[in-house]
This record gives structure tokens, sequence and C-alpha cells, in this order.
């Protein structure tokens, strides 16, 4: 067996970080990613079979064997960048990527956020939303981990995987097994090991943009990691299959090696002829070949496009509502106000739209991925699970969407596979948040990380710009100066350190939308930097004490805390006045303004 070798990289924190990994063989690469309590040596029944017509790579995952923790916050993006990190180091452009168990959720997040390096992925003994059951059984491993570890914690790891008894012709491969376990490191088997246990609806909605053959492969015996879990995901992913191993576990990997071997080299044999055929690597990697349209790699360049995401929505002849989520959505007109959906002929609600005189178009908030996902599926209660009511054309408008516009049918184009309508626009509302975004198969939000800007300690003063009718909210102090909202840390209600205790405190209620300034403070301290969003108070505030509202061109700026806020509240004005916004980054006196807009 090869040597382990050790590259180093860069967290997403900035933490020197390391992985280590063997590596063996020539021809197409082929990285191996393991599961959880395992280390790349499990590999090597695969390693001594791959390597014969393949470069195989296999890494031992953060927190395991020689690799680096990962974060105590850490989630499947932060594995994913492991990989990506190690095929930087090593000059890969793109590989075949396996993972078993915890690394088949790796290699899937890997898949689907940097498809250009990916050739193919299998999934092996992977888990996919989980049953009530299964759930609580995995919650109750996991508080269990608090108790620490000890033998008897391995012995029921041992006989979820093998069996109870361990039947004896698997006997070396359990022995084998448990070694490794006995040599975990507790806090990096802890920290994936939780994200292991609440990640299994991770992809549900983004396998759909899956653009590289995928195989799915788990044992009949696996009940953790069912073949009704693989079956589901092979659905859902447009190159997806799935084989279902007989009389096998969880960790047919080294249980049954010839035969999982054999069906590894059938797939990535097969994988590679048909990139040949499709005109070598280039073909692999998705590009359309000159003899035939390739459907699935044209949808996955115009997946490169960031686009919003909506939910349209309208009523049936039968009272109901009905709708589903799209992201072929714009305006079309001014005068008169006109706006344009697009939907397939194929959609299960296409009959309702074609024959509606009205619709409607939810631009979703930034935290309503959720909204999205239920509505991309043919189910037939989705309103059942979300808010809503009718818009002044009668149409359904969602609760908390970013914007929402209720419309007339205009005209009805056909096109394609799909049927463009035009709306008129009767009714319409927006409110100060961020919207959801798509791209690639997955959900994008356009702020800083609030979960970040939340786990920072005090060299960060985190403010808010809050505005209501034209006015601004500021704070008075004992001496009279004026103040922002801010705090050491965005947080909590419960934490009266932070923006959001300190705006609990002052009963401020508001809605934060998009990040407005980054800069370096020096007055809070070497090294300290100021974070400000704008966003919008749901009420006006009580200004009987400290509380102050004060409109645009009233503003007494001789009175403000520092130049920093003058400077950023005189920019805040005059973008407003123009709603032309930017992110400026840069320190109290100078700096760069990223623009979110450009005037045409």
């Amino acid at each position: 067996m090869s040597a382990f070798e050790t590259l180093h990289y860069r967290d997403r924190t900035g933490v020197p970080a390391a992985t280590r990994f063997m590596r063996t063989g020539r021809g197409p690469a082929v990285l191996l990613v393991h599961g959880v309590g395992m280390q790349a040596t499990v590999w090597q029944p695969q390693i001594e079979v791959l390597s014969q017509g393949y470069d195989v790579i296999a890494l031992d995952m953060l927190g395991h064997g020689g690799s680096s923790l990962p974060p105590a916050d850490a989630g499947l993006s932060d594995y994913a960048d492991q990989i990506l990190a190690l095929l930087d180091g090593l000059g890969l452009d793109a590989v075949h990527v396996v993972g078993h168990s915890m690394g088949a959720l790796v290699a899937l997040e890997f898949a689907l956020s940097h498809p250009a390096r990916v050739l193919s992925v299998v999934a092996a003994n992977a888990v996919f939303c989980r049953s009530p059951e299964q759930r609580q059984a995995i919650e109750s491993r996991l508080a269990a981990l608090d108790d620490g570890f000890d033998g008897a914690s391995w012995d029921g790891t041992v006989r979820r995987w093998f069996g109870e008894p361990v039947p004896a012709h698997w006997q070396a491969a359990a022995a084998g097994v448990r070694h490794l376990l006995d040599a975990v490191e507790p806090v990096g088997y802890g920290r994936t090991y939780r994200l292991f246990a609440t990640a299994d609806e991770a992809h549900r909605d983004r396998l759909a943009g899956l653009g590289v053959p995928a195989l799915f492969i788990t044992a009949d015996g696996d009940p953790n990691s069912s073949p009704q879990m693989s079956e589901a995901m092979a659905r859902l992913a447009p190159q997806g299959e799935v084989q279902i191993v007989r009389g096998q576990r969880h960790m047919m990997s080294v249980a049954a090696p010839g035969e999982i071997n054999r069906r590894l080299l059938a797939f990535l044999d097969r994988v590679g002829t048909a990139a040949k055929d499709r005109g070598g690597p280039a073909a692999a990697a998705g590009s359309p070949s000159q003899d035939a349209f390739d459907r699935l790699a044209f949808r996955k360049a115009l997946g490169s496009f960031l686009t919003g995401v909506t939910v349209v929505a309208t009523m049936a002849e039968d009272g109901a509502p009905r709708g589903f989520t799209a992201n072929s959505f714009t305006s079309v007109s001014l005068d008169p106000p006109l706006i344009l959906i697009c939907i397939a002929r194929t959609a299960s609600s296409y009959p309702v739209f074609a024959g509606s005189g009205h619709f409607s178009v939810n631009i979703l908030a930034d935290t309503q991925a959720d909204l999205s996902s239920l509505f991309a599926t043919r189910s037939a209660d989705k309103f059942a699970g979300a808010a809503w009511r009718r818009g002044p054309a009668g149409s359904p408008i969602l609760d908390g969407v970013a914007a929402w516009f209720d419309c007339r049918r205009h005209e009805a184009i056909e096109a394609g596979d799909h049927v463009i309508l035009i709306g008129e626009v009767v009714g319409f509302d927006h409110r100060p948040l961020n919207p959801l975004g798509y791209c690639r198969g997955a959900h994008v939000t356009f702020g800083l990380s609030l979960d970040k800007v939340a786990a920072s300690g005090g060299k960060v003063r985190v403010g808010a710009i809050l505005e209501h009718d034209d006015a601004i909210l500021f704070i008075a102090g004992d001496d009279g100066r004026l103040d922002l909202p801010a705090g050491i840390a965005l947080g909590t209600g419960t934490d009266p350190a932070s923006l959001a205790g300190r705006m609990r405190h002052l009963g401020i209620e508001a809605d934060l939308g998009f990040l407005f300034a980054v800069f370096e403070d020096p007055q809070a301290g070497a090294g300290a930097m100021s974070i400000y969003y704008r966003g919008t108070l749901k009420a006006p505030p009580d200004q009987s004490g400290a509380l102050r509202l004060i409109r645009f061109g009233d503003i007494p700026w001789d009175r403000l805390r520092d130049y920093a806020i003058r400077s950023m509240l005189g920019r805040y004005v005059r973008e407003r006045n123009e709603d032309v916004f930017g992110i400026y980054v840069g320190d109290a006196v100078q700096g760069t303004v990223h623009p979110l807009q450009r005037q045409v």
C-alpha cells in the first residue's frame, strides 16, 4: 500500500489545515472518501484492485486519522472544501468520487458544489431522508455521545454494521473495522457524527441538478442506509442508477470486497467508455458533442445563470390553490406593467394555469428555501404547509415573501416544450428582505452569513441602519450624541451584548436586509471590524426614551458618534435616494463600494 502523504491548506476560517492521504496507480483519478469513524486504510481492498487501471487517492476525512479537525460548526461544505483543496494541491482537474456512508454525503456535496471537478460519483450505503423511526434511533445515539466513548459504544456500532451476532465469515472484517474505531479521535468523530446525523436531507432539493453519472449502491440488509433511500436518490438524479447488493450489510466494501470492486470497476469503465464515445474528457465533463445536442449539458450550462426563486400560484376551478416553484421569471414592460413566467407543458399544474385568467408571482426570501422545495414537489396539498391569502386579482399570495405581484392574464405564447404566460400586474408589494437565489442546482443567499457574524467575538461591531417612512432610527446617548443600534455580534434576543439583544431591550422590531458596509474600526481597538446591515422597522418605536426616528433631511450630522458613522450614513442617504445600493469594504476613512445594482 502507498505511504501516507500530507497536504496543507487553509480552511474557510483561515486556519491552517491538513489532509492526510494515500495515492497509488495510474490512469483516470478516483477519490475514495470513507465514513464516520474510519480512515483511508478502510479502502485497502478497493485500492489494490482499482489502482491497476486508475490513479487512486484515499483521504482521511476531517477529524479522522491524520487530517485536521473540522470546525466546531462544520457543514458538508467544509468536507467538500477539503476535497477541493486536495485536488488543487495535486493538480487534478476532475476525478471520479466514491464515498461510503458519511463519505457518500460528502461526495454528493462535492459533486453538486463543484460539478466541473467531477467525472462521476458513487454513493455507497448513503443515507437520505430518514424515517421518523430511523431519526429517533440516531438521535438516541447522538445523546449517547455526550457520555463519552467506551467499548460498549463500538460493540453497538459493529452489531449495526455486521449483524448480531457477527457471522463467522465476517469476523475478520469486523475486527479490522473495530480496530479503526478504537483509534478514532473523539472530538473529530463527535463533530462529524453530529453532522452525519442531521444532514440526511441536505441534498433533497439539489439532486435534480446533479449533472454527472451517479451510482447509488447499498445492501439489502442495511436498515439505516436502506435500498429505499438509494432508489429515491437515483430517481431524483438525472443520470442516477441504483444497485442493491444481496446478502450484505453496511460495511459491504470490506465484507464483500470482490463483489463491490467488480461493480465499481464496471461503473467506472462504463462512464469512461461513454465519455470517449462522446468525444473524450470534455464530453465526460458535460460538453455537448457535435453529433447530437446534449440536453443535460445544455441544462447544466443554463444552471450557471444565477436566478431568483419564485412560487407561481393561481386558483383552480374548484377553488383550490395551485402553485409551483419557478426561476423563469422576468419583467417585460413598465407601461403597461407586464411580467412573464414560463411553465412546462409536462407540469402537473399546466392545465390549471393554461385555463386560468390570473396568477401571482411570489419572490421568496432567503429564509424560505423550504417553500421552494415544497412547491417543487408534486404534492397535492402544498398550500397546507404555507400561510397565504388572496391578492387583488384573486391569486394566492404567500406570507413572508420578499415581493409579490398579482396579475391578470395578458397573453400566452407557445414556445417549444414550455408556454410563456405574460401577466398584467394589478397589485404588488415588497419588503427589504434578502431574496433566495438558485444556481447550479443549489439555493444560494446574497448577504454575509449571519451565522458567521453571530459566532464572532468582541472584535466585531455589528450594527444596523433601520429605516421607516424616509427616516432612520438613532439612539441618543447621555451626552446628546447619536449612534446606530449595534452590538458585539449579531447574536440572539437573549444576549444583551449582541445587536439582536440590544434591539429587543430597546423594543425595536425590525427586519435586517442586505449587508451595507464592512470596515476597520480603530476606535473599537486594534484589528476591530464594523459590519452594518440595512433594514426596515416593522413599526415606529416608542421615542419617549433614547430612541429617535429622524428624517433623511433632518439628520444632525454634527451630533453623530464619529466620522465613520457620518460617512456611512451620508452614502446611505445618497444611495437610498438613487435606489442603487452597494457594499462598502475598507476602513473608516477610505475603501471601495461594490455595487449591487448598476444603472443602465
